[in-house]
């Protein structure tokens, strides 16, 4: 009798550990679009005829495994199998078929060719993601990376693109995954249908940081989205102060970009407003003044086989002012 108040409180909390994953920033059990939607009834449906096989032949083995008084003949026995463990899963397995076939263009929805030309540009790198949003409505195209920003109720179209090896682009809970694959582009839409921040991890092995490359989603109400582009169009890089002096005058402008400077690279995250993303690092550390600090002084001790080299050479002054400078860029 002892064990049972143990044994009771092991099962209450694996039960507890396992409806606290159906929530979060990464759940595709708690869908927030249309496409994930119908991924998470599919997975419903799925279930739901798994257990009824189960249960059926569950059921068929404990009836032929009751003791009789005479045994049956081969012909019922026959019969009792072509029925109970052919035809009742073969039954079930088409409408299970049958049903993910219906909802196939809610899960994967076709891209008109006229809407590519405004897709969300996103390609994968060893270990970030790079992201363009195109020119629209007398607006000019701008690079961001490491967070997405959606506006509510619409439908977003992504190019989807690789530079150097197989990546997957995956939003939990707005929709499925789609490889993102060197010299190929291909295309995906979704449709957030409320607002809040989403994980998105990358779904491809794709290296050794692979487990420490994700970005932000943050879905808003469209006109929340369109302040944010119209900040990132205008940017803030042009302010003056002692910290964008030592980002110039370190060379972190000779990989990375930030609108409004002179001179600019393009092999690294663009840093345009980064004070305000969600996290650095593509989804590794939160974004604070001092995590900045530690990526700027050693990102290989942060993300392994990063391509950024180590700054600890620089004075703890200079990459404090510049930490500063950068959380600073909202």
């Amino acid at each position: 009798m002892k064990g049972r108040p143990t044994i009771l409180r092991c099962l209450l909390t694996f039960g507890a550990l396992v409806l606290a994953g159906c929530s979060g920033q990464q759940s595709a059990l708690d869908p927030a679009g249309d496409e994930s939607e119908a991924v998470f009834r599919l997975f419903v449906a799925m279930v739901m005829g798994g257990a009824v096989i189960w249960l059926g032949v569950t059921a068929l083995l404990i009836h032929a495994a009751r003791v009789r008084q005479t045994p049956w003949t081969a012909e019922k026995a026959s019969a009792l199998i072509a029925w109970g463990g052919v035809a009742f899963p073969i039954v079930v397995l088409l409408l299970l078929l049958g049903y993910a076939i219906w909802l196939m263009p809610a899960i994967r929805p076709w891209t008109p060719a006229e809407e590519t030309n405004g897709a969300i540009a996103v390609t994968g790198e060893q270990f970030w993601w790079r992201i363009r949003y195109p020119a629209g409505e007398g607006r000019p195209a701008f690079e961001t990376a490491n967070e997405i920003r959606l506006p509510v109720g619409k439908p977003a179209t992504f190019s989807l693109e690789a530079t150097d090896v197989i990546h997957s682009f995956w939003i939990p809970p707005l929709g499925g995954k789609m490889d993102m694959i060197p010299g190929r582009t291909n295309f995906l839409t979704l449709t957030p249908t409320r607002t809040g921040v989403y994980r998105a991890p990358c779904a491809e092995f794709c290296g050794t940081s692979h487990a420490y490359m994700a970005f932000s989603v943050v879905v808003m109400e469209e006109e929340a989205f369109d302040a944010w582009r119209s900040r990132q169009i205008e940017g803030h890089a042009s302010i003056a102060n002692e910290g964008r002096q030592l980002v110039r005058r370190h060379g972190c402008l000779g990989c990375h970009s930030l609108r409004g400077a002179q001179i600019t690279g393009g092999t690294a995250p663009d840093l345009t407003l980064i004070g305000a993303r969600q996290s650095i690092g593509a989804g590794t550390l939160a974004n604070t003044v001092e995590n900045v600090a530690r990526f700027i002084r050693s990102p290989s001790s942060v993300k392994p086989g990063v391509k950024m080299p180590d700054f600890d050479m620089l004075p703890p002054a200079d990459i404090t002012k510049i930490a500063h400078y950068l959380g600073g860029l909202k």
